[in-house]
């Protein structure tokens, strides 16, 4: 992952499998009581934010919310 770029929040419904937190850079992955998974990548650019929600479309999982965090830092896996 590059180290310039904005950090995401990227929520689905469904629990995401722990692989996930290497595939997007950074250990911050939450599974919430409501079912639904939060996950925060590391530095992105709108290119790998694209790939990210297209790899997550194509598992099937549904979108729920997309937005940039203030957070700069991530525990890299």
């Amino acid at each position: 992952m590059s180290t310039d770029g904005e950090v995401y929040a990227i929520q689905v419904r469904g629990h995401l499998a722990d692989h996930w937190t290497a595939w997007t850079g950074c250990t911050d992955l939450v599974h919430r009581d409501d079912g639904t998974t939060t996950l925060r990548t590391g530095p992105v650019d709108q290119a790998q934010l694209h790939g990210i929600l297209t790899r997550l479309r194509d598992t099937g999982a549904a979108l729920v919310a997309v937005s940039p965090t203030a957070a700069r830092a991530c525990r890299e896996p």
